[in-house]
This record gives C-alpha cells, sequence and structure tokens, in this order.
C-alpha cells in the first residue's frame, strides 16, 4: 500500500444546495457503476486514489473547481450513492467529515461482520493512515475528514482532508491499499506543497533511528517500486482561466459536439434530450469513467460538463444535468441487460474526442466561451448558490473553435 498522492486547495466554507446534491449522488452512482461494469470494483478504488481524476470528478459533478469542498461533498455523494447498492456493487464506504470520521472504525468491525473481511485489521488501517498524515507528517494541516473505501476483497483506498487555517488551505491525501509495503518506512511516494518552513516528518527513510526510538509501530519490510507519486495544487482565484486547461482537449470536447459530431453516433444523437450541450457533458462524464490517468492533469477542464455552484466557469445546466443522468443510468441499466449499444456508444465518446486532439490547434476564444456558456446558461436551467441564470442583455456571437 502507499500513500498515492495528495491535492492542495484553498479552504472555502459554505454549502451544498439541495438541488445540486442530489443530482451529485445520482451522477456519483451512475459513473460507479460504469466503471465497476467495465473495469472492476478495484479500478474504482484506483481512481479514488488518485487525486486528479478525484478533481476531475468533482468537477464534472458541478462543485467549485478549485476549493476544498470538493472533498466532502464528492465523498458525502458517493457514501449516499455506493452504500445502498454495495452488496452488488462490492465497496463500501465508511467514515466522513467530523463526528462521522470518528465513526469509521465501528463501522467498519459491523462491516466485517457483516461481509467476512477482517474489520479489525481494517480499523488498525484506518488510524495509522490517519496517524501518519496527522501526526507522523507535521506539515500543518490538522485532519476533519477520514473517509474508508473497502471492497469485499479487502482491497481498500482512504481519502482524507486536512487543514491550515493560517494559510486558508486544505491538504487532501489519498492512499490505496496494494501498494504500501509500510505504514512508517517512507510510505508516500513523494510530498508536494507550497514551502511553510520546517516541518517534522517521521516517516522518512532517514528517520529510521528516531522513529524506532520513538515507535516501533510495524516491522520493516523490503522496499517496492512505487509507481509515480500524484501532485495536485489548485490555485486561490475562483474564475477557470486559460492557462487552468489543457485548451487541445477542451477544445476537442467542443468540436467533436459542436462542429464534428461523428456518424456513428447517430443513434445517440437521436435520442431524446441529446443535442450539442449534452453531449458536451456526456464527452466528459465519458472520460472521468474511461480516460487514462494521464488525462485528469487539468481537472478544471472537467467543469466545462456541468460548471459550478458558484458561477465558475458558469452556472450549473440543471437540465443537462439531468440528461446527464437519465442517459448514463438507462445507459448502464441497458447494459446489465444485455443490451450495450447506448453504453458502448457513451464510452466512444472518450476515444472520439481524444482522436480529434491532434488535429486541434486552440485559438484565443476561450474567455468568449465561457461568457458564451454564462449567457445560454439560462437556456439549460443554469444555477448557482446565488440562484437561477437570466438571459443576458445581450447574447454573445456565434463562436469558432478553430
Amino acid at each position: 500500500m502507499k500513500r498515492a498522492g495528495h491535492a492542495d486547495m484553498p479552504l472555502h466554507y459554505g454549502h451544498v444546495p439541495k438541488w445540486l446534491a442530489e443530482r451529485m449522488t445520482s451522477l456519483g452512482g451512475a459513473i460507479v457503476e460504469a466503471i465497476v461494469m467495465d473495469y472492476g470494483k478495484s479500478a474504482v478504488l484506483q481512481r479514488l486514489s488518485d487525486p486528479c481524476w478525484f478533481q476531475a470528478l468533482g468537477c464534472v459533478m458541478g462543485m467549485d473547481w478549485h476549493s476544498s469542498g470538493i472533498t466532502t461533498s464528492v465523498m458525502g455523494a458517493l457514501k449516499r450513492a455506493i452504500n445502498p447498492m454495495s452488496d452488488a456493487l462490492g465497496i463500501y464506504v465508511c467514515g466522513g467529515r467530523g463526528s462521522h470520521s470518528r465513526k469509521t472504525p465501528e463501522e467498519l468491525l459491523r462491516l466485517g461482520d457483516r461481509t467476512g473481511i477482517d474489520g479489525v485489521a481494517m480499523v488498525q488501517h484506518s488510524r495509522l493512515a490517519a496517524k501518519v498524515d496527522n501526526t507522523a507528517i507535521q506539515d500543518g494541516f490538522q485532519l476533519y475528514l477520514h473517509n474508508f473505501i473497502v471492497t469485499d476483497d479487502g482491497e481498500w483506498a482512504v481519502v482524507q482532508q486536512g487543514m491550515n487555517e493560517v494559510s486558508r488551505t486544505a491538504r487532501r491525501y489519498h492512499w490505496h491499499a496494494p501498494t504500501v509495503s509500510s505504514f512508517v518506512d517512507a510510505p508516500h511516494a513523494g510530498i508536494y506543497g507550497p514551502n511553510q518552513g520546517m516541518i517534522l516528518n517521521l516517516v522518512h527513510r532517514e528517520a529510521d533511528v528516531t522513529r524506532n526510538s520513538i515507535v516501533d509501530m510495524v516491522r520493516r519490510e523490503a522496499a517496492d517500486i512505487l509507481p509515480a507519486y500524484k501532485e495536485l495544487v489548485m490555485p486561490h482565484h475562483h474564475e477557470v482561466r486559460a492557462k487552468d486547461v489543457q485548451l487541445k482537449r477542451l477544445g476537442a470536447v467542443l468540436a467533436l459536439s459542436y462542429e464534428r459530431p461523428p456518424g456513428d453516433f447517430e443513434s445517440l444523437l437521436l435520442m431524446e434530450g441529446v443535442g450539442p450541450r449534452t453531449l458536451q457533458s456526456l464527452t466528459l462524464v465519458s472520460e472521468v469513467i474511461h480516460g487514462t490517468p494521464s488525462r485528469f492533469t487539468d481537472p478544471a477542464r472537467f467543469s466545462f460538463a456541468h460548471g459550478g455552484k458558484d458561477g465558475h466557469p458558469f452556472p450549473v445546466p440543471t437540465k443537462t444535468y439531468d440528461e446527464t443522468i437519465g442517459i448514463l443510468r438507462g445507459a448502464v441499466y441497458k447494459a446489465k441487460i444485455g443490451q450495450r449499444d447506448k453504453h458502448e456508444a457513451i464510452r466512444s465518446l472518450a476515444d472520439f474526442s481524444a482522436s480529434l486532439e491532434k488535429d486541434f490547434i486552440p485559438n484565443n476564444q476561450f474567455d468568449q466561451w465561457v461568457q458564451h456558456e454564462r449567457d445560454t446558461s439560462y437556456l439549460y436551467g443554469g444555477r448557482t448558490v446565488m440562484g437561477k441564470a437570466k438571459p443576458p442583455a445581450k447574447e454573445s456571437g456565434q463562436l469558432s473553435l478553430f
């Protein structure tokens, strides 16, 4: 097992309105079902342990693209979505924020009694992962959220978050069970963040003498070759800027939706509600489900699926969001009974978008495209925490993507 990565984000306060929380639960559940169907339950844990993928998932769900609230909201939505169907999926989400995090041992022991996994061992793993990030690594962040995700095979992942009130930043830590050989002998493949002066790191390889003199937590094990450590540092500015996304990738998604819909998608395009705007969202959702790890280095791009609750890059298009959920859930259901046409069509969207990138040359109209999304948001039921989107005084003109 190993600590697979972390993400640094501005510390934001606020709430997720009910209209968005319900949609996040529905979309999160459908995405997890699709991943399990095509790649297995282990793939869900692998993705959750990738901080860039996790941030992209939060963006697709309509959360603020860069803030600390993504962690609490996404994990809450996934717990609400996954646990009612955990027996079918073989995945369980324990813990949460504040008092919910302290209930993790109790939840894991009950889960062990019900499923046969080693609940006592899982409790130990949960506590040690928290101790490493909260005590052994003294980087100024105090944990306030801890989620332990486990499969009925005993594979687990941890997503936990700490805050630093002085710097007003939050740091999310990701762990994944199959690749950490020791909790106290360099479990992290790397640590990256803004320089905040001297820190105490009792799990550094060269701290073994000091560490062993404090507590012999586990026996020294042979070191494994660890996969690349993922690091993600989100900026403090609220708006999504051109530098925050890979324009070739975003442009290819927009081109696929508005200018170059492939003929293979005739049946998909003829489905009720699947216009260019819904196709744009479906393409980004398809990439979250089927994309390779290298596709998530610019998670802000995924906010172009369903906007953000704070209005950045644009209000959440609730009508499009509902159409995306309906199409994805319908495709998953039909795939379960052997009708995989729609499921495969959605899966292919990510491939078609990627294939367009090699010929795509970005122009300088990123800001105009964001404004276009804001101007037309009211047509798609746009909403933010401040209220519903209204028609603009003047509509933006037609944009070229090339």
